[in-house]
């Protein structure tokens, strides 16, 4: 088998006896040796990766927060390890009693190679942010969310009545809505008091649809929308799109880089990664689910909306980003006959795939086949060439 080497850049070396080791930051791909005692903020800096810093490599505003990455990278011949960077010393320690730093994230300006090491930069370390080039053209649709939203009139209750706040919820929508009384979701639990304290006795309450409905959000006072997102979990980006479901406009969108290209720039060398490294496939759920909270929080922002106003968030994906998403291995996709765990959609609460969306549930498209995935499926029904009698090429 031949392997083809990229050229590495070799960058300050003082002398002939200054140990050397390997640098390689993602997603850029960019790599160089770097003297021992190097700082990851020197390397990128020399390197040109896009790497922030404002207060001049002081430790001061954390700029330049980056993710080492530990484990087995035969992509790139290197075997990282924790020991391949300087353990923090007391400024850096300081800054994390007063600043907040990312669990299991360094700062390129006090960390120092001491060993080949790859460097995630995450994109809020970014100076050039990654910009959606996924845009969406909803075209004629019925808006139709499985939810409906209700104003309600609360009775404060009295000493004596014996009567809960969800007793006196559930009582409202039936006979103000005339509807069966609804089952409540277990998180609203902590919502229902300061939802009807705060709106003096008047709340908006979300019911998804079923016999009978669940309430799944309250709001104090009168509340006339809520949102939805939709993600692409792209191998390279991850875009999003912050939706107003009751009106089918779409008020905000973004996009990520996949941090999981720190595990290998293409799905088979994920997959990879996953087979030759223990625990792999949990590293690469775990960088992708975080990736999500930082993108839903980025659309909720722009919109000037709280994440517990998102009631729903549907994902579509290829079959090995799909897998990795909802926590499948994704191993017998990397080698025929490429079988999928499932080929169904699959539902549930925001909060089982660890998503910052309070309210929210999930939706994960169905995959077609061992690589053809959710996305492929979106595209079918956004597009909807089997509408349409001539002949069509979806790409």
């Amino acid at each position: 088998m031949v392997v083809a080497t990229a050229k590495v850049a070799v960058v300050a070396r003082p002398s002939s006896h200054c140990p050397m080791s390997r640098i390689v930051f993602t997603p850029s791909g960019l790599d160089a040796e770097v003297a021992d005692g190097t700082s990851v903020l020197d390397a990128a800096r020399k390197l040109g990766v896009d790497l922030d810093s404002v207060c001049g490599g002081r430790g001061i505003c954390g700029r330049c927060q980056v993710t080492p990455s530990v484990g087995s990278f035969p992509k790139w011949g290197i075997e990282a390890r924790v020991e391949s960077l300087t353990p923090p010393g007391q400024d850096e320690i300081d800054y994390r009693g007063k600043r907040p730093l990312v669990e299991g994230n360094r700062l390129g300006c006090m960390a120092k190679v001491c060993g080949d090491v790859v460097i995630d930069v995450p994109a809020m370390s970014q100076v050039h942010k990654q910009i959606v080039r996924k845009d969406l053209d909803l075209g004629e649709i019925v808006v139709d969310p499985n939810f409906s939203l209700y104003y309600v009139s609360v009775q404060q209750s009295t000493l004596g009545d014996g009567v809960t706040a969800i007793e006196e919820l559930r009582s409202a929508v039936a006979t103000q809505h005339h509807l069966a009384e609804p089952t409540v979701a277990n998180h609203v639990l902590s919502t229902v008091h300061r939802a009807i304290d705060k709106g003096d006795g008047g709340a908006t309450v979300a019911i998804r649809r079923g016999t009978p409905g669940e309430i799944v959000a309250v709001w104090p006072g009168f509340v006339d929308t809520a949102f939805g997102i939709a993600v692409d979990v792209g191998s390279t980006t991850v875009a999003g799109h912050l939706i107003d479901l009751t009106t089918g406009e779409v008020v905000a969108s973004a996009g990520v880089m996949n941090p999981q290209i720190r595990f290998g720039e293409d799905l088979m060398s994920r997959v990879s990664y996953v087979m030759m490294n223990p625990g792999g496939d949990k590293e690469l759920t775990s960088a992708i689910r975080t990736s999500l909270n930082s993108l839903a929080l980025e659309l909720c922002s722009k919109a000037k909306i709280a994440t517990s106003d998102v009631l729903e968030i549907v994902l579509v994906g290829n079959p090995i980003m799909h897998h990795i998403l909802l926590g499948i291995d994704p191993t017998p996709l990397g080698a025929a006959p490429f079988v999928l765990a499932t080929d169904e959609a699959v539902t549930g609460s925001a909060r089982e795939l660890n998503l910052d969306l309070p309210n929210a549930s999930y939706y994960v498209g169905p995959c077609i086949a061992g690589h053809v995935g959710a996305d492929t499926a979106g595209a079918i029904l956004a597009e909807g060439p089997h509408r349409g009698s001539s002949m069509q090429l979806l790409i």
